[in-house]
């Protein structure tokens, strides 16, 4: 039960989805077969199993379980029509983000972030459309994905390094906290390898970190 109370306060069922943007389910699986709308995060095949006085009954259902940020990416798709100009506001809004982040000094030497940026949004947008960032982050969109791997980034970068100094470790803390910001919570059974677990939990009792640091400093 922890599982379904985690994706049924966390993300939208297909039905739900469909019900809060009003398309048909037809036109959702449009949008996936030509590479716009993410494949479900999670998909449940549950078996139900019921005694009652007129005896035993069984029944399967699938669920599919979409990021709640989704609902207003299909906005997007319908706004925008076609491929080019829908996968264009993705790899814009991601830009934008990492842009946002330098300016409030969140930086990496990672040309992935600067000459290498249009391969990097490409791979990107692969995982976008298997639906693992509507795993692994809040919202499953551009600006939290940018955020995410801007800050796993550095903070990967950072623990490559022996005996961290006070200063680096005040950069670890900074990223680690745009981490918090941005990542999933997980589900229960994927908690302890998540790279919440890695990145975050375990980082914070390792270095003692504060996780109320000011993100303007």
């Amino acid at each position: 039960m922890k599982l379904l109370n985690y994706l049924d306060k966390h993300f939208l069922t297909k039905e739900q989805l469909i019900q809060a943007t009003q398309i048909s389910e037809l036109q959702l699986q449009r949008y996936q077969d030509e590479g716009v709308m993410p494949k479900p995060s999670y998909k449940l095949n549950i078996q139900w199993d019921c005694e009652s006085f007129f005896g035993p009954h069984s029944e399967k259902q699938a669920v599919e379980y979409f990021a709640k940020g989704y609902a207003s990416w299909i906005g997007i798709i319908e706004a925008k029509q076609d491929f080019n100009s829908i996968y264009q506001c993705f790899a814009n809004r991601y830009m934008a983000k990492i842009a946002q982040l330098q300016n409030l000094r969140y930086e990496s030497s990672n040309p992935k972030f600067s000459s290498g940026i249009s391969q990097h949004i490409e791979e990107e947008w692969q995982h976008f459309i298997e639906g693992t960032y509507g795993l692994c982050t809040r919202s499953g969109l551009p600006e939290d994905i940018a955020a995410k791997e801007l800050s796993s980034t550095e903070i990967n970068a950072l623990l490559a390094q022996d005996n961290l100094n006070q200063k680096q470790i005040h950069r670890l803390n900074r990223y680690v906290d745009l981490l918090d910001e941005t990542s999933a919570y997980f589900a229960p059974h994927e908690r302890s390898i998540s790279s919440r677990q890695k990145l975050i939990d375990t980082l914070r009792r390792k270095y003692n970190l504060d996780c109320s640091v000011s993100k303007s400093k």
